[in-house]
């Protein structure tokens, strides 16, 4: 049997800035009508090779240098930016992590595909049109005369990303590279990207270069996997081979620092553990957490909800009526102390606005609330009271901290503005307790949260949530932009500080794998509502709703 056609073929390449080693020695190939991931953590170099097969790798302060840079047997190291721009596009075509940022908000999107188009090809207006429509039908978006005519802002994230894939397919390319083009998106949504490439794949025979930080994401995907970490390939072989005996410590930490659905593990496995020779997981026995169980829930709840609903009213038009939005609908649940409770659900279904109901961040429309059997009410006083209490941890650690202060005055404000240390000595001494419980040392303190890693800043943010002794945490998608191997961490993290000082988690995702390893029970949201509500091994293993079952199939790997 002849072997496929090579498209791709890199040798040896190095990429440094300021004499920087971003890249080091990397190579490897891709054969026509082939699906090659390149795995790794942020900052492993994975964004730049990729750039750099399209000539937009950095040119200020940089060098790119290699044995071999071939396209279909021509050498792109003498490319001039002319044939740069026939390839971009054309015969290489790209789609990028983030849709709304790489979508023209001021353009409508059939206007988008149509620059492509007058870029590479001759046509008319109206062979534009038929092009463009079929191409949004090939991605299988619902109404292609509406997306035609439609601006990002009105479309679902879903969709963006399917106008960008079919942007990127529109001159038939040869070679598709796919940046993290599913990280943002919900675990269903972001099923149905993963076969939607496949089968356009199979359709156009076009090779593949799938971009990923997540194992799991491209197991079922691609044929060949790359694994990245600090600009050097550690582990290159078949998708089965890999997955089946991986052999580079970095590997099988990337394979099994990720929570698994079907196994509850006492602490997730970090990369660090992997380092060690014969290392075991150690599994939480079924009678323990029974037993745990029956201790938490004898208990009287922390927090009550009852009957919770949240509209958002319409304008008003004459002649028409009003359109009210119900976020929330009738929600009721118990936290009790020391419990976990997990609350999964796609984006929109209402998961963030319940938690601002929960201390009237977003004043709650009708229902009631009691904290530890006392109704909770807007007045002033009790909800300071009650916000001290009832911390939040949120998704983006970058977007909660203020960029011009230090992190040790960011996790200084909660202490001053609840009055709870009395001196300068004081408020300092907690910040560094505070800083150390979180495994982060003095020396942050004065830093700067744009000098700090992902996880890292997710540590100051625990910190910060921290200072004010609070019974109950709500981690609204508080792991979501993290790396798989800083997840565990920060995963580990919480467990232990929940063990350590009692805490309460109301654990908010919409990732089912992490809800469910973190939860006593979960909780599954939809459209407002809650479809599921049940100890969290049962939910997985015996599910009711049909929702709920949707979203178990849809956990990658």
């Amino acid at each position: 049997m002849n072997q496929p056609e090579v498209i791709v073929t890199v040798e040896n390449l190095s990429f440094y800035i300021q004499r920087k080693t971003i890249l080091n020695k990397i190579s490897f190939s891709i054969h026509k009508n082939e699906i090659v991931a390149l795995v790794g953590e942020s900052g492993s170099g994975k964004s730049i090779t990729a750039l750099s097969l399209l000539g937009l790798h950095p040119q200020k302060d940089s060098k790119l240098l290699v044995d071999r840079f071939e396209f279909n047997g021509r050498s792109m190291n003498s490319f001039s930016e002319k044939d740069w721009e026939n390839v971009r596009g054309n015969t290489i075509s790209m789609i990028f992590q983030e849709p709304q940022s790489s979508l023209n908000p001021s353009m409508r999107c059939g206007k988008q595909l149509i620059e492509v188009l007058n870029r590479h090809r001759k046509h008319t207006y109206k062979e534009q049109y038929a092009i463009v429509l079929q191409a949004f039908e090939e991605v299988q978006l619902p109404d292609p005369e509406r997306i035609f005519r439609s601006y990002p802002h009105e479309l679902s994230g879903g969709q963006k990303q399917r106008v960008m894939i079919a942007m990127a397919l529109i001159c038939k390319p040869q070679l598709l590279i796919a940046d993290e083009p599913t990280t943002a998106l919900d675990v269903t949504v972001q099923k149905e990207i993963i076969e939607l490439l496949k089968s356009l794949q199979q359709k156009t025979q076009m090779s593949i270069l799938f971009i990923s930080h997540d194992l799991g994401v491209v197991k079922n995907l691609a044929q060949k996997v790359l694994v990245m970490y600090q600009g050097e390939i550690m582990e290159s072989a078949t998708t089965e081979v890999l997955f089946k005996t991986p052999q580079h410590p970095y590997t099988k930490g990337l394979l099994f620092a990720r929570p698994k659905p079907n196994q509850r593990l006492r602490v997730l496995p970090t990369l660090a553990d992997y380092n060690e020779q014969n290392f075991q997981a150690d599994a939480v026995p079924k009678k323990e957490r029974l037993a745990f169980h029956h201790q938490l829930y004898s208990q009287a709840p922390l927090l009550e909800v009852v009957k919770l609903k949240k509209k958002y009213e319409g304008r008003f038009q004459w002649f028409h009526k009003r359109n009210d939005f119900i976020a929330v609908n009738g929600v009721s649940f118990k936290i009790y102390p020391g419990e976990t409770l997990g609350l999964v659900g796609e984006s929109g279904c209402g998961k963030s606005t319940l938690a601002k109901a929960l201390i009237y961040l977003d004043p709650p429309s009708s229902g009631k609330l009691f904290y530890q059997g006392k109704a909770i009410n807007q007045s002033g006083k009790e909800l300071r009271a009650l916000r001290k209490k009832i911390q939040f941890i949120f998704q983006d650690p970058f977007a909660a901290l203020n960029p011009l202060k230090t992190i040790g005055n960011a996790i200084a404000e909660p202490l001053l503005f609840h009055k709870i240390t009395q001196s300068k000595k004081d408020t300092h001494q907690r910040v560094v307790d505070l800083l150390e419980q979180v495994g982060l040392s003095e020396s942050f303190y004065k830093r700067y949260p744009h000098e700090l890693s992902g996880g890292q800043r997710q540590r100051a943010v625990i910190a910060r949530a921290l200072a004010t002794e609070p019974e109950l945490i709500i981690c609204d998608e508080s792991v979501a932009a993290l790396d798989i191997s800083v997840q565990a961490q920060v995963l580990n993290l919480l467990n232990r500080l929940k063990r350590e000082l009692g805490l309460s988690y109301l654990f908010i995702s919409h990732d089912l794998s992490v809800v469910k390893y973190m939860s006593d029970r979960v909780m599954v949201m939809q459209n407002g509502q809650l479809v599921e509500y049940q100890e969290a091994d049962t939910l997985y293993e015996q599910p009711q709703n049909d929702y709920t079952k949707t979203l178990i199939a849809a956990i990658p790997g």
